[in-house]
């Protein structure tokens, strides 16, 4: 004959205290309250489904009263007289609302929390503005898996129609191929022509604006490197006296995945004797503070992205057909690779000589890239990517820039 249980009162549930082990007051139906040793009052409900025992949790003591926790018992033994397991039934239901919790913008913005460390400070402020201009507004508050693609194809048409024609193509929905227009890549205006090169050195030697980013604009064409990666360059990564400037492996144009195995390194740039004299003259008027290109309103700031793109302007260079501070690399591989009229050197995209990116052109010198043992940085490997010859190729095309500017200049083809 089954034990008879009293039902519990509130003064019982209220007044029982912890003992070193667990106590359990059954109440009837199989409810039953917990007691812990630390003192916790759990409400618990015991059932059988299937053949198989199992517990059901139905609150905390005090938050849920013995009156709730006995209509939590009734509504459980109502679905397991339907054949119902209460229990599927609230993993399904805490499933739903963490589905629900999980909206578009929440999970965007842990996407961009986890990556943007690895991007540069206006990339990941661009993609998240973009973001909250464009995205969120519409999508940022619904589930993630409730989004149709018409609807994420609604957003993209915004982007569409202001320009943002890339973000736009990156969309990695299947159903979506094929209803945005295929982007056609555009080069950077950048100068290729040698006499058109020595005009625009000669212009930049003239340049009457601020001397920190005349600067720019001569170390530009001797860096080789993209505009963020100079305007952020910092006095704490230049060696003047080896004539090396040390870039931090974050700070390159690099898959996310490489940067993070990368992290901590720094990628050797050997600097021409040009470019160390010019930096010498701006260490006295910017060496106080951290960055070579400080802003113009504190130094705690590197200059503006669209800095040197104003200079080229006010030169009388249209940035969007002529010359841009992104084209100083392509300018740079032409002089440098260019030869004569028999055996020019054309990219594939038409372009005269290859873009001279460091490790582009050290590629063609050093198979596979393969890193010289030995330098280090602050304690960290130097992927150097060079060889003995490779800041003798640097310091010759430095005085080659310098033919440029006097007119001199000769392709590698000339004699």
């Amino acid at each position: 004959m089954p034990r008879k249980i009293t039902p519990l009162t509130d003064i019982r549930v209220k007044s029982i205290k912890p003992q070193t082990t667990n106590i359990k007051l059954f109440d009837g139906g199989g409810l039953f309250l917990l007691v812990t040793p630390s003192g916790g009052k759990l409400w618990r409900l015991k059932y059988r489904f299937g053949g198989t025992e199992k517990l059901l949790t139905l609150g905390t003591y005090p938050q849920t009263s013995l009156l709730e926790a006995r209509g939590r018992r009734t509504e459980a033994r109502t679905l397991l007289d339907r054949g119902i397991d209460p229990g599927a039934v609230r993993k399904a239901q805490k499933a739903a609302a963490t589905e629900e919790s999980e909206t578009f913008e929440v999970i965007a913005r842990e996407w961009h929390d986890k990556f943007s460390p690895t991007w540069a400070p206006s990339h990941a402020d661009k993609i998240i503005r973009r973001f909250e201009l464009y995205i969120f507004p519409w999508l940022g508050n619904k589930p993630i898996r409730s989004i149709t693609a018409p609807e994420l194809l609604s957003c993209l048409r915004r982007l569409e129609e202001k320009g943002i024609l890339d973000t736009a193509d990156r969309d990695p929905t299947p159903d979506l191929r094929g209803a945005l227009p295929v982007i056609q890549k555009q080069h950077y205006a950048a100068i290729t022509d040698p006499a058109e090169a020595g005009a625009l050195l000669r212009a930049i030697d003239g340049y009457r604006g601020g001397f920190v980013t005349l600067c720019a604009l001569k170390l530009a064409p001797l860096f080789f490197l993209r505009p963020g990666e100079l305007r952020q360059a910092k006095w704490s990564e230049f060696d003047l006296n080896k004539a090396e400037w040390n870039v931090p492996i974050e700070r390159l144009k690099l898959r996310t995945t490489e940067k993070i195995r990368r992290k901590g390194e720094f990628h050797m740039v050997p600097l021409a004797t040009q470019a160390v004299s010019i930096l010498r003259t701006l260490y006295a008027l910017t060496g106080s503070g951290p960055y070579v290109f400080p802003s113009m309103r504190t130094d705690t700031r590197p200059m503006s992205n669209n800095t040197v793109n104003a200079a080229l302007r006010r030169l009388g260079y249209d940035t969007k057909a002529e010359m841009t501070g992104h084209g100083f690399r392509i300018f740079t591989g032409s002089l440098n690779g260019m030869q004569d009229a028999t055996g020019e050197e054309v990219d594939k995209d038409g372009h005269v000589g290859m873009p001279f990116a460091q490790t582009e052109f050290v590629d063609a010198k050093i198979p596979d890239c393969t890193q010289i043992d030995g330098p280090v940085f602050r304690g960290k490997p130097v992927f150097m990517n060079l060889l003995d010859q490779i800041p003798t190729d640097v310091e010759m095309f430095g005085h080659r820039l310098d033919g440029a500017e006097s007119q001199q200049f000769k392709h590698s083809g000339g004699k």
